[in-house]
């Protein structure tokens, strides 16, 4: 397709058992009909996308055709093919005769496995020239909404929305100098920050440090009446590897680092209030965007934004679970490809589950949402008021409430735990529109799209793989372990994989 959206004037070369052949209405087919004119001809410009196996040699050998036909190459890029694993996709951009594309195309059969030739500029009709492979929204599906495939393309996925470099007027720190000064250099870093490059330590000034330690102490104290116990039982090893302490602002690289060998998840610096969008994107690939600033020492119990009290205190005990790990990646990974209202519904879940999410632990209302973990006062609001604006969590109502950035929330949601609340997420994520799943693959730090037979296919054949282990472990365990619960487990796994009737009436029966 072109930029426009217009097809390209062009052909599709096709296989007939081991024969290639033109089709009959493809430019190269009429020409050959033709009567022969200037052996030269006129120059055209011309868009050629070809696949080919992801071989040793492969390329070399494409291309050298195009420099035996003495063709110039104005553009090249790659990207994996959508179509089958081990296959990459080319586009080239050259300028040629109609002779020497006919030659080329007969060279180029003998190396591709498909292959489309465009032509445009002087061509019968006009079109605009292709959208690069590396511009194109999507190379599946045209109309649904970028978004990154490999973790480093989070690179690209910084829209800072607000509080960053510049503070609202009615920030704490707005008439502070040095203050905003400093904001400056925790701007600078995050902006700065490429994946994989070790997040920069920063040497926290004596006021900062005094205010973290306000922060700290009072909320250590209402974490042990009111935190859920999974926040409580990460906060010891916190202390000992990352250096929790009320005189110490933890580095978020040591944070990181303890992070990944937990639960896979790793932070990278942020200049501000990103985008839910991108935010959301992070957490698919299990990336925590954290702030490295702190607020302003003139109200250590109030910030209108997220600052390193909020992450560090409030997020990263939870994230340090497996279980919660897992929900706030689900959360990320359904956004991918959304719509910009279903991406919406999802902040706002997001919002009212890990920031401001409650459950229930021994017959008591508990607190897991960081935004409420990091507030001394709304901590204690929603506990007092916990009888009339506390409800249980329903995607479909919760996902209409406004979320207030710079007062007390209308309401709280609560589960009964976090596996309830992961569930409902997946009921309500089946609900968003896109004609593929997504998968996270952790080996490659990659999402892959679900798009075909094939790739379901080879999915399942890798957790089968998995489901191999268990069996076999399970075989071993029982036999020694009379507590094991093999019916809950088998009954789990069962309720997994869950296929509509409809669904069913429309699959082939004999694929």
């Amino acid at each position: 397709m072109s930029g426009s959206g217009k097809p390209l004037l062009g052909l599709w070369l096709y296989r007939s058992g081991e024969e290639w052949d033109y089709k009959e209405e493809s430019p190269l087919a009429v020409k050959k009909k033709e009567d022969s004119k200037d052996s030269q001809g006129e120059l055209e410009k011309i868009s050629i996308i070809f696949t080919l196996k992801n071989q040793v040699g492969g390329l070399v050998r494409a291309l050298q055709a195009f420099q035996d036909l003495g063709i110039n190459v104005q553009h090249i890029e790659s990207r994996p093919s959508q179509d089958g694993e081990h296959q990459v996709d080319f586009l080239v951009d050259i300028e040629c005769d109609s002779k020497k594309l006919e030659q080329l195309g007969r060279m180029l059969k003998r190396e591709v496995l498909t292959m489309v030739i465009g032509s445009y500029g002087n061509g019968m009709e006009k079109f605009p020239p292709p959208t690069p492979l590396s511009a194109a929204t999507s190379f599946d599906f045209d109309d649904m909404p970028h978004f990154p495939r490999k973790i480093s393309e989070l690179d690209d996925a910084q829209n800072v929305l607000m509080y960053g470099s510049e503070l609202d007027a009615d920030h704490p720190g707005f008439k502070d100098p040095v203050y905003r000064q400093r904001r400056e250099q925790f701007f600078r870093i995050a902006m700065n920050y490429k994946h994989g490059q070790p997040i920069p330590k920063v040497k926290y000034t004596d006021e900062e440090i005094k205010t973290w330690g306000v922060v700290f102490r009072e909320l250590h104290k209402l974490y042990l009446k009111h935190a859920c116990k999974e926040h409580l039982e990460n906060w010891p090893q916190l202390v000992k590897y990352c250096g929790y302490r009320e005189d110490n602002i933890p580095q978020l690289q040591d944070v990181s680092v303890f992070l990944k060998r937990k639960t896979g998840f790793q932070l990278r610096p942020v200049a501000g209030y990103l985008s839910p969008r991108d935010f959301l994107s992070g957490l698919a690939f299990r990336v925590f965007h954290c702030t490295q600033y702190i607020r302003h020492s003139s109200d250590p119990f109030y910030t209108p934004e997220p600052d390193c009290c909020h992450e560090l205190l409030g997020h990263m005990p939870l994230l340090a679970n497996p279980s919660f790990a897992q929900f706030s990646q689900e959360i990320g990974l359904a956004s991918l490809g959304a719509s910009d209202e279903d991406v919406s519904k999802l902040a706002t879940l997001y919002f009212f589950t890990v920031e401001f999410g409650l459950c229930k632990q021994d017959g008591e209302l508990k607190i897991y949402g960081a935004g409420l973990l990091s507030s001394v006062a709304e901590l204690k609001h929603a506990i007092e008021h916990a009888d009339t604006k506390v409800k249980r969590l329903d995607p479909d109502l919760t996902a209409q409430q406004e979320c207030i950035i710079t007062d007390f929330q209308l309401g709280y949601w609560y589960t009964d735990s976090f596996e309830e609340a992961k569930e409902k997420m997946r009921t309500f994520a089946e609900g968003i529109h896109r004609p593929f799943g997504l998968r996270y693959n952790p080996y490659t730090q990659s999402v892959e799209v679900l798009s075909n037979a094939q790739k379901i296919t080879a999915v399942v054949s890798e957790l089968r793989g998995d489901l191999c282990i268990v069996n076999s472990a399970l075989k071993k365990i029982s036999a020694k372990d009379s507590s094991l619960d093999i019916n809950r487990i088998t009954t789990l796994l069962q309720t997994g994989l869950v296929i509509n009737d409809e669904d069913n009436h429309n699959d082939n029966p004999q694929q």
